[in-house]
């Protein structure tokens, strides 16, 4: 909830702190993000949200700065943006103080500390952001409140470090999870660095994502962690089998394995003009179907649950399913809109951006429809029901 007038007028007057910056215009852009990111990770442990007032200067007096709904996503688009992970949350509008515009960020302090901007973690002491010491994100990542945390988060009692692939971990994962120079800086172990990451928790165990992204048996731990492929010789799944296989694996063997299906299943028709032109042209774009199959993955439901993500390939569309309805903010009507998005497993959606199978977020299913459009395909068509999501792609006419 946003503050009221007095709150506010009080925080634009006042000394800047631990909870409140300042900033005269938006041109700083990479300065507002390590504010952000400083704010969400709540070294202090205030639990009050962090305010950041744009549009006034360092003394509290008016910059001049004008409304405009351009500002507002300007800082909006950077939780879609990828560079802070995992995504905090935080809410912008205009207000008016005392007869001055101030675009007002409230940034809510994180359950998942540490919060990062591009691999480094930022923090606040007093009214200055630097970057946090080793003891600092060690602090922060014991503060996790658990009981609180989504599915992806919670710890597997049974499972022990043993159980996750370090060799996975330390050559591919963590160099694209961490600044280089803050790797080569940190001396800490690999158990420290994945409680960092939140695939371990503070007492050592891991965590679902941790699991999924690095176990080395995610099955075992997960039963629903794999993708169920099926071709078949028509177009009802009654028909013939023509290929049919189980997929599984840590996220990167598991994408790798379903991206080489993917390819290998698309047929291209080449076609000779009379200017001895050739035309290839594929059945299907495999980037819209890697989109469409990274997004269920990504957003399925893994609790309660040992179904599958399926992906059914007939003779005239393929058909892709996903075992977990809308969450948070999506629902029927808006599913699939551009900017409208939620994560039910957090940890996993951090994990594929720093593995580089999501861009952006939220721009898997633009992806897919304009690459299907530009293949000459139909749009997709979108089912969504409370507990699943399937979408079907036609072949090309």
């Amino acid at each position: 909830m946003f503050l009221s007038d007095d709150e506010l007028r009080q925080f634009a007057h006042g000394q800047e702190s631990g909870r409140v910056e300042r900033k005269g215009s938006l041109s700083d852009r990479e300065q507002i993000k390590k504010t952000i990111c400083a704010f969400a990770n709540d070294l202090a442990d205030c639990r009050k949200p962090g305010i950041l007032l744009i549009g006034l200067d360092d003394g509290g007096s008016c910059a001049g700065l004008k409304p405009s709904e351009a500002s507002i996503r300007t800082i909006v688009d950077f939780r879609g943006e990828g560079n802070l992970l995992p995504l905090p949350t935080f809410c912008v509008e205009w207000r008016r103080i005392d007869s001055c515009d101030v675009l007002v960020v409230q940034v809510e302090p994180s359950a998942v500390p540490p919060v990062r901007l591009r691999g480094r973690v930022w923090v606040r002491i007093g009214p200055t952001v630097r970057a946090a010491t080793p003891e600092e994100e060690k602090r922060l990542s014991e503060r996790r409140r658990w009981h609180d945390l989504p599915f992806d988060h919670q710890p597997i009692d049974a499972a022990s470090p043993s159980d996750l692939d370090i060799r996975l971990f330390e050559g591919v994962y963590l160099p694209g999870a961490i600044d280089r120079e803050v790797l080569e800086a940190n001396q800490r172990s690999s158990v420290e660095q994945l409680a960092s990451l939140r695939f371990l928790t503070s007492n050592g165990r891991p965590t679902v994502a941790g699991i999924l992204v690095l176990g080395k048996d995610p099955r075992q731990w997960v039963p629903a962690a794999y993708v169920q492929f099926a071709r078949f010789a028509g177009t009802e799944i009654s028909d013939d089998v023509q290929d049919q296989k189980e997929l599984f694996g840590p996220i990167p063997t598991l994408m790798q394995m379903m991206e080489e299906t993917l390819a290998v299943n698309i047929r291209i028709a080449t076609q000779i003009g009379g200017g001895v032109v050739e035309s290839r042209n594929p059945d299907y774009p495999v980037d819209a179907l890697r989109q469409l199959v990274r997004n269920a993955v990504m957003h399925r439901a893994y609790e309660g649950t040992h179904a599958p993500v399926r992906v059914h390939w007939f003779a005239d569309r393929i058909e892709i399913y996903n075992p977990g309805g809308p969450f948070g903010i999506v629902n029927r009507g808006n599913f699939g809109q551009p900017g409208v998005t939620d994560y039910r497993n957090p940890v996993l959606a951090e994990a594929m951006k720093v593995l580089g199978y999501v861009q952006r977020f939220g721009a898997g299913i633009p992806i897919a429809r304009r690459e299907l459009e530009r293949n000459r395909n139909p749009a997709p068509e979108f089912f969504v029901e409370a507990e699943h999501v399937l979408v079907t792609v036609r072949k090309q006419p």
